[in-house]
């Protein structure tokens, strides 16, 4: 598992992304769990905005380079003259993989042990939540706001070769009957970029 959950798609069919999707939902619960902890004082959408700080792409990219990961990714030949091994899309991918194989291999607590441990020299406050002001944060706000249910974001289609990929990912809000697209380099980006077309369609069709 740790060798699948460090293999990029462009090296093999057997990649680490389901390995991610499932590392991505481990780490918001135990990030979720110890901000209740540290910061007893703040309401909901400021711990919302605290974690999504913690878990968005940059502070991901940073962990994993103080893991050394860079150096284990098993990538493709032209992901590799692409650089990708600096990459902090897929490094930050290749992380939430490690997360999740280790709740596969350990069980829960000790994928939350290992969160921890990640998370042991940054420093959480209040002000972390200034930081992650982005799109997918306001429409999660926004749609909390209304008593709305969260959006379910999709990759539809992954686009070019293997070391240049764009993600065209769709954003569903269920409730409104609602789906909007966005394109990014990474999936991540994509899902931002999905989000900041709905808030546009919200703030337009919802009063």
């Amino acid at each position: 598992m740790l060798a699948q959950a460090l293999t990029h798609r462009s090296f093999s069919a057997e990649h680490n992304e389901r390995l991610e999707f499932l590392g991505d939902s481990v780490l918001n619960l135990a990030v979720s769990a110890l901000l209740y902890e540290r910061l007893q004082s703040l309401p909901e959408g400021d711990l919302t905005k605290v974690r999504a700080s913690m878990v968005r792409q940059d502070p991901l990219h940073r962990l994993a380079l103080d893991l050394g990961l860079p150096a284990l990714l098993r990538l493709g030949e032209g992901e590799v003259r692409a650089n990708g091994r600096q990459r902090p899309s897929i490094l930050a991918d290749a992380l939430e993989a490690v997360i999740g194989a280790v709740y596969l291999d350990a069980g829960y607590p000790v994928a939350e042990a290992l969160v921890r441990r990640l998370f042991r020299d940054v420093e959480i406050n209040p002000s972390l939540a200034a930081a992650a002001k982005d799109a997918k944060t306001e429409l999660q706000e926004l749609l909390q706001g209304r008593r709305m249910q969260l959006p379910v974001y999709r990759v539809v289609a992954t686009l070019g070769a293997a070391h240049k990929q764009t993600f065209d990912v769709e954003c569903e809000v269920a409730e409104l009957g609602l789906v909007e697209r966005g394109i990014g380099a990474s999936r991540r980006a994509g899902e931002q970029a999905a989000a900041a077309a709905m808030l546009m369609t919200l703030k337009a069709k919802v009063p």
